[in-house]
This record gives C-alpha cells, sequence and structure tokens, in this order.
C-alpha cells in the first residue's frame, strides 16, 4: 500500500521482470501448438484483408514468428495486438476497430465471452496432457464408479475430450463431458464454426437438461441439478477455476494440474470467500456514491447493465458516477475519494477482483443489486456473469413496481458499524446526467436547491486541485530564466568556497 504512488528508484533498477514460469519457445512446431494452417483456412475462407492478432503476454514471444507463418499463407495485413485495453481473456475488439481490421484471432487464455462487433477465431495454444496420467487421477479421486461429474477443462486443454472421455466413459456412466460452446454466428475455433457444436438431440432425449455456461456446453440427466454432480477441473488454479467454484459453490471440486501431473482436492474454503464478498456487500448498502467502472467493451450487452445499474442505484437513494478507465490500478482509483464503493463491469473472469489493496471496495453487478434491489435477496447463490442478470436472464429480479414503491426511508442495523442505517428507496425515474442539479422558482430568481453529491464532496475538501484563477493574475512581460545547471548558475556569484577549490 505505500508504494501505491511512489517507487524507490533502486528497487526499480533491481525489480526483474517475468510473465510466467511457463515460457512459449517455439521450436518449429508453431503449426500444431498455434494451429497455423486452420487460422489460415480462416482467413481465406472469408476473405478478410485485414486482420487482427490478439496476443497475451506469455505469448508474445511468439508474436512474430506466427504473424511470419500467417502472411506466408494468407494475403491478407497483420496487425498485432500486444496491450490489451482491458483483461487479455476478452476480446479487445476496441484495438481491433483502431487499425480497421476485418476480423480477429484471439491466442491463449479466454473467458469465451460473446462478442457481437467482428468475427472472431479463437485460437487455444494445445498445451500437452499425459492422458493415463490424468484418467490415473481420476480414478484415485472418484473411487465409486457410480459417481456423478461433470468434466470441465482449461481452454488450452480442451483438445483431450474425447480422447479422456474414451478412456473413463467405459468406467464411470455417468459422466457430463462438457464442449466448448460460445453464442455467435462467426465465432471459431480450430477452423470449426462454434455453432456445429451444438448438443444433438440423442443426447436431450428423456428430459435430460442442457447446461450453458461460461462458454461450456455439458448435458445432465433427467431430474438432477448441478449440484448433485461433483466437478473434475483440468488445468491450472487460476481465474477460471475461481469463477467455476464461486458459481457451482455447493459442488465439490477436484482438479488435474497437467504440468505438474498431481490431481488434487480443491480446499480453498468457498464459506469464507463468500462471506468476504457479502462484507462487500454490506459495504454498497452503506455507500452513498457508487462509481461504475467500465472493465469491458467488448462482451455483450455490457452497456444495457450499465443502465439497469444505473436504475438500481437511483432507486436505492444513491448517487452514480461512470469510469471508463482501462486496466485498474489502485492509483487510478485513489484519485477520487469522494467514491464510496465501485462495481465493476468486467467479464465473469474478471469480475471476481481482490480490492484488498484498494482505498475503496470493488464489487460485482449481482453484489451491487443484492445491496440495493429490494426484491432480490442472499440466498448464498452468486452471479459472475452479468448477462445473467439482465432481463431475460437465469438470474433475473426484476425492480419493484414503481406504482407499488412508495418513496420513504428504510432503516436497518448496517453489520459494519454496528448504527443504524437509513436507506431512501425512491420510485422516479433517474435524473440525466446533464441534470444532476434541480432548479425550482424562488422569489423571481433561479437557484440551485438540490446540488449533487459529488460537488459537495469537492467543495468540503481541504485541497481541491490546481485553481486557475482566471483574471485575478497580473500579466507580466516575459523574462529570460537562469542558464546551467541547478548547482551552478551563470549568473550566480563564485562563492568563497570555490574560490578555495
Amino acid at each position: 500500500m505505500t508504494d501505491a504512488f511512489s517507487t524507490n528508484s533502486e528497487l526499480v533498477l533491481q525489480r526483474v521482470l517475468g510473465v510466467t514460469s511457463e515460457k512459449n519457445v517455439h521450436s518449429g512446431n508453431l503449426d500444431e501448438l498455434y494451429q497455423i494452417k486452420e487460422t489460415c483456412h480462416f482467413i481465406n475462407d472469408h476473405q478478410f484483408k485485414k486482420v487482427a492478432l490478439q496476443f497475451p503476454d506469455e505469448v508474445l514471444v511468439d508474436s512474430i514468428a506466427i504473424a511470419a507463418e500467417i502472411e506466408k499463407g494468407t494475403k491478407a495485413k497483420l496487425f498485432i495486438l500486444g496491450d490489451t485495453s482491458y483483461g487479455s481473456c476478452c476480446v479487445d475488439e476496441v484495438a481491433a476497430e483502431h487499425v480497421g481490421a476485418d476480423c480477429i484471432v484471439h491466442y491463449g487464455r479466454a473467458c469465451l465471452s460473446p462478442s457481437r462487433r467482428l468475427p472472431l477465431m479463437y485460437v487455444f495454444e494445445r498445451r500437452p496432457v499425459v492422458l493415463e496420467t490424468c484418467a490415473s487421477s481420476f480414478r484415485e479421486l472418484y473411487p465409486d464408479r457410480q459417481s456423478h461429474v461433470i468434466l470441465l477443462y482449461d481452454v488450452n486443454y480442451a483438445h483431450i475430450n474425447d480422447d479422456l472421455l474414451a478412456l473413463l466413459s467405459s468406467e464411470y456412466p455417468n459422466i457430463a463431458a462438457s464442449t466448448l460452446h460460445v453464442d455467435g454466428e462467426l465465432c471459431y475455433s480450430h477452423g470449426q464454426r462454434y455453432g456445429q457444436h451444438n448438443v444433438s438431440s440423442s443426447q436431450c432425449q428423456n428430459g435430460d437438461q442442457v447446461v450453458h455456461q461460461f462458454g461450456r456446453q455439458f448435458v445432465l440427466k433427467c431430474g438432477q441439478t448441478v449440484e448433485d454432480y461433483s466437478v473434475f477441473f483440468i488445468g491450472h488454479e487460476g481465474a477460471t477455476l475461481t469463477n467455476f467454484m464461486m458459481t457451482w459453490n455447493r459442488c465439490s471440486f477436484y482438479s488435474f494440474d497437467p504440468v505438474t501431473m498431481t490431481g488434487r482436492t480443491e480446499s480453498i474454503s468457498i464459506n469464507k470467500a463468500l462471506m468476504k464478498r457479502y462484507y462487500a456487500i454490506e459495504r454498497a448498502k452503506d455507500a452513498s456514491v457508487v462509481g461504475i467502472l467500465v472493465g469491458t467493451l467488448g462482451v455483450a450487452n455490457y452497456l444495457t447493465i450499465i443502465e439497469q445499474l444505473k436504475e438500481t442505484i437511483h432507486r436505492a437513494g444513491k448517487k452514480s458516477y461512470m469510469f471508463a478507465m482501462g486496466k485498474l490500478n489502485v492509483a487510478k482509483l485513489a484519485n477520487f475519494l469522494e467514491i464510496d464503493i465501485y462495481v465493476l463491469i468486467a467479464c465473469p473472469e474478471n469480475s471476481l477482483l481482490d480490492s484488498s489493496e484498494f482505498y475503496k471496495p470493488v464489487v460485482t453487478p449481482f453484489e451491487m443489486e443484492v445491496a440495493c434491489n429490494k426484491n432480490r435477496e442472499w440466498s448464498g447463490e452468486y452471479v459472475t456473469d452479468f448477462r445473467d442478470l439482465l432481463p431475460g436472464g437465469s438470474k433475473h429480479v426484476a425492480l419493484a413496481n414503481p406504482d407499488d414503491l412508495e418513496d420513504g426511508d428504510e432503516t436497518d442495523v448496517s453489520l459494519i458499524t454496528g448504527a443504524l442505517r437509513t436507506t431512501h428507496f425512491s420510485s422516479s425515474e433517474p435524473v440525466s446526467t446533464s441534470r444532476d442539479s434541480s432548479l425550482v422558482l424562488r422569489n423571481q430568481t433561479l437557484t440551485v436547491a438540490n446540488a449533487n453529491t459529488a460537488a459537495t464532496f469537492l467543495a468540503g475538501r481541504s485541497w481541491q486541485g490546481l485553481e486557475q484563477k482566471l483574471g485575478e493574475t497580473p500579466v507580466v512581460k516575459a523574462l529570460e530564466g537562469r542558464k546551467g545547471i541547478a548547482i551552478a548558475y551563470e549568473e550566480e556569484p563564485m562563492t568563497d568556497r570555490d574560490h578555495s577549490s
């Protein structure tokens, strides 16, 4: 926290930069690892002229070699996107549109959030997995052959799905294997359109339930829900696994790491994690001024959730302000002390931001709705995908009818401060941003009746920034400044010490 705004210069010079423990050093297997032929077919079949290649930091070491191979097989002009506007797991459509790209090829880990603007191809690095070792770990973790298990994996290991299922399906008849599936007709992977991976009608017979979430799709047997299954995850510990565990927090989780070739029971305490999130909800209830952080410009329906949050926050009698600042850090958010709490609109994997280092908490849209929507109650479930909160979503809860909601105050006890907390619920429409103050007629003169909250906070601050003082500073003729270096300007007289030396 102390180094958030300034850093010792010696530490900067001595700091060693590293991307990850895994470093991509191509050794002639680029075509297999990065699917060069499939990418060239995708570009040529659609006759794209400008193509944006989006790389995460850990793959940038191979970006030049990949682009050179693609140039050999296509006539398209390539652009390498190395510094994404937000998270590298999201498709950076904004940066691609800056160069006028016709499509995007996204490399590396992906959250598989649906995009709407440009045609898209995902290229997941085909990371190796020892199938026999993975299957052995599965058998050790599930000694009961009748166990109901959902098989999930990180996108880099999607290619082993069929082979692993062939090894285990004869022993475990109740495995629900997942496949990658992203909404959108122009999303491709491994040279195939995502729409071609729909679950067939034969898989949905006898009333089986199809679950489609986080870019994965799997089938559950009739009469059963996700809570009736255990989850076996293939991949590393990270945002993807955390997102699954928070969403399906009533399931037991086991994982297999293909790098260390070890399987384990995920022992992270979901209850403790949920309690931390509930603490953030209580902070949101205490807040008066809310900052809406736009953490994505590519995930579908992000504008819709912004408008829904504005209305929800206004109905709860709170002020909201919107911020678009790219990647977040402590210094950026510390510039706005008048904000009591922030709500981050991002993809599911980037929404669960650890805000312990920040001066003000950062919550998710779901947490803000629990704090502000009277009709939504905390039940232990958790929603990381904001699209589920929208009308038509699986977790949507409508606001109270304005005709049934009476303007007034509701009092309860804050679990943070222990004091009485008064919440004002308003049934009126949210005030437009251009009318933050309302004007009333008083004694034939217009006066400001209600100043906005941020302006009131700013007026009470001891330091309000640099003041221009237009018209107050006298105009003077420009004078020639000093010459030389700070230790000895040319016009300064020589001191006795200088003479002695």
